[in-house]
Protein backbone atom coordinates (compact mmCIF):
# COMPACT_ATOMS: atom_id res chain seq x y z
CA UNK A 1 0.00 0.00 0.00
CA UNK A 2 1.52 3.21 -1.37
CA UNK A 3 0.99 6.44 1.50
CA UNK A 4 -1.08 9.20 0.88
CA UNK A 5 -0.17 11.57 -1.73
CA UNK A 6 0.04 15.37 -0.72
CA UNK A 7 -2.56 17.93 -1.97
CA UNK A 8 0.57 19.37 -4.36
CA UNK A 9 1.02 15.77 -5.83
CA UNK A 10 -2.25 15.29 -6.44
CA UNK A 11 -3.07 18.34 -7.86
CA UNK A 12 -0.02 18.11 -10.08
CA UNK A 13 0.84 15.01 -10.96
CA UNK A 14 4.21 14.54 -9.40
CA UNK A 15 6.01 11.79 -7.90
CA UNK A 16 8.49 12.05 -5.01
CA UNK A 17 11.71 11.75 -5.96
CA UNK A 18 12.63 8.65 -4.03
CA UNK A 19 9.65 6.73 -5.66
CA UNK A 20 10.71 7.65 -9.07
CA UNK A 21 14.12 6.30 -7.99
CA UNK A 22 12.64 3.25 -6.86
CA UNK A 23 11.21 2.34 -9.31
CA UNK A 24 7.14 2.96 -7.81
CA UNK A 25 4.49 4.68 -9.96
CA UNK A 26 1.68 6.26 -9.14
CA UNK A 27 -1.55 4.18 -8.88
CA UNK A 28 -4.50 5.59 -11.77
CA UNK A 29 -7.02 7.54 -9.30
CA UNK A 30 -10.78 6.91 -9.70
CA UNK A 31 -13.44 9.51 -10.36
CA UNK A 32 -14.08 9.74 -6.86
CA UNK A 33 -10.71 10.13 -5.41
CA UNK A 34 -9.97 12.86 -7.59
CA UNK A 35 -13.01 14.92 -6.48
CA UNK A 36 -12.08 18.37 -8.09
CA UNK A 37 -9.31 17.38 -9.70
CA UNK A 38 -10.96 15.27 -12.39
CA UNK A 39 -8.61 15.55 -15.82
CA UNK A 40 -10.17 17.44 -17.69
CA UNK A 41 -8.64 19.59 -20.80
CA UNK A 42 -7.58 23.11 -19.87
CA UNK A 43 -7.79 26.17 -22.57
CA UNK A 44 -5.37 28.67 -22.51
CA UNK A 45 -6.39 32.08 -22.10
CA UNK A 46 -5.78 34.34 -25.08
CA UNK A 47 -3.45 38.04 -24.07
CA UNK A 48 -5.51 41.05 -25.66
CA UNK A 49 -5.17 44.59 -26.12
CA UNK A 50 -7.96 46.89 -25.85
CA UNK A 51 -8.38 50.15 -26.68
CA UNK A 52 -10.34 53.10 -28.24
CA UNK A 53 -10.49 55.28 -31.13
CA UNK A 54 -13.39 57.92 -31.60
CA UNK A 55 -14.88 55.98 -33.89
CA UNK A 56 -13.89 52.22 -32.72
CA UNK A 57 -12.93 49.78 -30.36
CA UNK A 58 -10.18 47.79 -31.15
CA UNK A 59 -8.81 44.50 -30.10
CA UNK A 60 -5.62 42.73 -30.63
CA UNK A 61 -4.15 39.53 -30.04
CA UNK A 62 -1.40 37.19 -30.87
CA UNK A 63 -2.37 33.50 -32.62
CA UNK A 64 0.60 33.17 -34.32
CA UNK A 65 0.42 28.82 -35.45
CA UNK A 66 -3.08 28.96 -36.01
CA UNK A 67 -5.05 29.48 -39.37
CA UNK A 68 -7.77 32.16 -39.46
CA UNK A 69 -10.59 29.63 -40.55
CA UNK A 70 -9.66 28.01 -37.26
CA UNK A 71 -10.69 30.54 -35.46
CA UNK A 72 -14.02 31.10 -33.75
CA UNK A 73 -14.94 35.14 -32.93
CA UNK A 74 -18.62 35.64 -31.66
CA UNK A 75 -19.62 39.47 -31.21
CA UNK A 76 -22.69 40.82 -29.48
CA UNK A 77 -23.24 44.36 -28.85
CA UNK A 78 -21.21 44.76 -25.20
CA UNK A 79 -19.33 41.05 -25.46
CA UNK A 80 -16.69 39.84 -27.78
CA UNK A 81 -15.57 35.62 -27.16
CA UNK A 82 -12.43 34.39 -29.08
CA UNK A 83 -11.52 30.81 -29.80
CA UNK A 84 -9.41 28.68 -31.24
CA UNK A 85 -7.14 25.82 -31.46
CA UNK A 86 -3.53 25.80 -32.00
CA UNK A 87 -2.27 22.06 -32.69
CA UNK A 88 1.12 20.91 -32.35
CA UNK A 89 3.22 18.41 -34.22
CA UNK A 90 5.20 15.86 -32.84
CA UNK A 91 8.65 16.49 -33.85
CA UNK A 92 10.92 16.47 -30.75
CA UNK A 93 10.39 13.81 -27.85
CA UNK A 94 9.54 15.27 -24.43
CA UNK A 95 12.52 14.37 -22.82
CA UNK A 96 14.72 16.61 -25.35
CA UNK A 97 13.60 19.70 -24.60
CA UNK A 98 15.32 22.13 -22.40
CA UNK A 99 12.31 24.63 -22.27
CA UNK A 100 9.26 24.28 -23.24
CA UNK A 101 6.62 27.61 -22.77
CA UNK A 102 4.67 27.74 -25.71
CA UNK A 103 1.09 27.13 -25.56
CA UNK A 104 -0.50 24.02 -27.66
CA UNK A 105 -4.26 23.22 -27.57
CA UNK A 106 -7.42 24.91 -27.11
CA UNK A 107 -7.52 28.31 -26.06
CA UNK A 108 -10.44 31.18 -25.49
CA UNK A 109 -10.87 34.73 -24.23
CA UNK A 110 -14.26 36.71 -23.82
CA UNK A 111 -13.95 40.25 -23.61
CA UNK A 112 -17.12 42.73 -21.82
CA UNK A 113 -16.96 46.11 -24.20
CA UNK A 114 -16.71 49.08 -22.47
CA UNK A 115 -19.62 50.56 -25.12
CA UNK A 116 -21.94 48.94 -27.46
CA UNK A 117 -20.79 48.71 -30.98
CA UNK A 118 -21.86 48.06 -34.35
CA UNK A 119 -21.91 44.01 -34.82
CA UNK A 120 -22.90 43.91 -38.51
CA UNK A 121 -20.19 46.43 -39.34
CA UNK A 122 -17.25 44.65 -37.15
CA UNK A 123 -13.95 43.04 -39.08
CA UNK A 124 -11.58 40.69 -37.99
CA UNK A 125 -8.08 40.89 -40.00
CA UNK A 126 -5.43 38.52 -39.02
CA UNK A 127 -2.06 39.64 -40.27
CA UNK A 128 1.91 38.02 -39.31
CA UNK A 129 0.05 36.35 -36.29
CA UNK A 130 -1.25 39.33 -34.81
CA UNK A 131 -5.40 39.22 -34.57
CA UNK A 132 -7.11 42.80 -35.33
CA UNK A 133 -11.00 43.31 -34.66
CA UNK A 134 -12.40 46.44 -35.08
CA UNK A 135 -15.73 47.18 -33.75
CA UNK A 136 -17.33 50.09 -34.79
CA UNK A 137 -19.14 52.25 -31.57
CA UNK A 138 -22.46 52.50 -32.16
CA UNK A 139 -23.35 56.78 -32.97
CA UNK A 140 -25.84 57.39 -29.99
CA UNK A 141 -26.14 61.54 -30.99
CA UNK A 142 -27.27 59.89 -34.61
CA UNK A 143 -30.97 60.76 -35.56
CA UNK A 144 -32.95 59.69 -38.64
CA UNK A 145 -36.25 61.68 -39.54
CA UNK A 146 -39.40 59.44 -39.90
CA UNK A 147 -41.92 60.22 -42.15
CA UNK A 148 -45.37 59.39 -41.40
CA UNK A 149 -47.39 57.56 -44.14
CA UNK A 150 -51.10 58.02 -44.33
CA UNK A 151 -52.98 54.85 -45.03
Amino acid sequence: MQPKKSFFERLTGTVKLEDEERGVMPEEETADERGILEETEEEGQLTVDVYQTPEDIIIKTMVAGVRPEDLDINITRDMVTIKGKREETVEVMDHDYFHKELYWGSFSRTVMLPEEIEVEEAEAIERHGLLTIKLPKVDKSKQNKLRVKSV
